[in-house]
């Protein structure tokens, strides 16, 4: 029997797993990617599940909130862990991606998927039929528009950036160190040590520096997300924040010298050829030029090349509580379901995992199945969860987190035997949940 195809928008982490989990149920999808035809103002390339700020999906570790949605991602079969896995950098503790190799593959491996009519063109209106929306929280204008119409509600908005990447051989490595934090794992993070007055003169560089200014709108209507904060307005929160934050020094030292700095910039490597490095937690909104100044006042980095400079746009988001269902299908249409930043779920890993289940549940629509939600007891059904139940007032993009998970039934202090156990919780409930499907 010819089924009707499931119609996917927006070619983004979310939309590429939504469409290859519909497609392996034996559904066929027209899946619909707007770009080279128009780019938003976060992309560069015309590659699906493009990662526009940082090439890390997370810790790996399963015990970490990040880790463990990797594990369950991959006991459903997720296409984006796999590629991500397959193409995996050196970052520690981090699972992170060559992010060109990554993004090319995807492409190729899903416009050659025998159920998938890849279709590369803009879509303005909400189709008929079943639909998933991934359009991420840079929807273009038109289709922002139509579903405006259809719920009744302004989108919510924060400020998301991207930190720059430096040329590798521009690196003073005379004084940038490779070393990971207490020694753990493969040193995979170059360091640039600073001392007192090197920080204070750079921290009062970032306090003054010029930014781009924003337009009124985006002032009146949009805020800082807290997990994603520009590198400047930590600055500005007060001396020792940065210290506490992305520079913090603790558990790094240099193996030439054992010293350890009063601050550290660390850099993240971004290809497997280790020819560019990214400057975690260097999200920024300075002018570009500022930029340049201001980041070469790092010690090692002081003929720095920049392949890519921060970038800051506004995101936007639906207000998921008062729209969508666990299952991530809206509540007034069950036919729609979204996935990804647009419905309040922030991070990567995130973004797949919501395109898992939203590719799940319409290939189950289509097949004449009941919809699913996930164990509340796994990260991914927790999440989920909390973007449909939470209170709409205050609601903001919710990370990945061990604190939406239902406690344990015993109090366990250490924290490390704690995250275990809600690993191991999570993982049996979700093997026995596949096993009922």
């Amino acid at each position: 029997m010819d089924r009707q195809p499931i119609q996917v928008i927006g070619g983004g982490l979310a939309g590429t797993e939504a469409a290859w989990q519909i497609a392996q149920a034996g559904v066929p999808v027209i899946f619909h990617e707007m770009r080279p035809q128009r780019y938003s103002p976060a992309h560069h390339t015309e590659h699906l599940a493009e990662l526009v700020c940082s090439n890390s999906f997370g810790a790996m570790a399963s015990d970490r909130a990040a880790g463990l949605l990797h594990e369950e991602l991959r006991q459903l079969g997720s296409i984006v862990i796999a590629k991500a896995d397959e193409h995996s950098v050196p970052a520690g503790g981090a699972l992170a991606v060559d992010r060109g190799q990554f993004s090319q593959d995807l492409t190729e491996t899903l416009s050659s998927h025998p159920l998938i009519d890849f279709r590369r063109e803009e879509v303005r209106k909400i189709p008929e039929g079943i639909v998933v929306l991934a359009t991420g929280p840079l929807t273009s204008p038109d289709l922002a528009e139509d579903l405006h119409r259809f719920t009744g509600m302004e989108y919510l908005s924060f400020f998301d950036a991207a930190s720059p990447i430096i040329v590798g051989e521009s690196i003073n490595r005379d004084i940038a160190f490779l070393a990971s934090r207490y020694d753990k794992g493969e040193a995979a993070y170059l360091n640039c040590p600073m001392n007192k007055a090197e920080y204070l003169r750079f921290r009062e560089a970032l306090c003054q520096g010029e930014q781009t200014e924003l337009k009124d709108f985006e002032r009146e209507t949009a805020k800082f997300f807290e997990a994603c904060l520009p590198i400047e307005e930590l600055a500005q929160r007060g001396e020792d924040t940065m210290r506490y934050g992305p520079l913090k020094p603790v558990g790094l030292s240099d193996s030439r010298t054992g010293d350890r700095p009063y601050a550290v910039v660390q850099l993240r490597q971004e290809d497997k050829a280790g020819q560019l490095w990214n400057m975690v937690g260097f999200q920024t909104n300075l002018r570009w030029g500022e930029q340049k100044r201001i980041f070469q006042m790092i010690p090692s980095l002081e003929n720095a090349e920049f392949v890519r400079l921060g970038v800051m746009h506004r995101n936007t988001f639906i207000n998921a509580p008062q729209l969508m269902q666990a299952t991530l299908q809206f509540r007034h249409n069950p036919q729609l379901l979204a996935a990804g930043q647009l419905i309040g779920t922030e991070g990567y890993t995130a973004a797949a995992a919501g395109g898992c289940l939203a590719g799940i549940n319409a290939a189950r629509l289509a097949l004449g199945k009941e919809t699913v939600t996930l164990p509340n007891t796994t990260m991914m059904g927790s999440l989920f969860e909390f973007i449909s139940s939470a209170s709409p007032k205050h609601f903001q993009p919710m990370p990945p987190n061990f604190g939406i998970l239902p406690e344990l039934g015993e109090k366990i202090k250490n924290k490390q035997e704690r995250y275990g156990r809600y690993r191991d919780r999570a993982l049996g409930d979700l093997k026995n949940w596949c096993s009922q499907l």
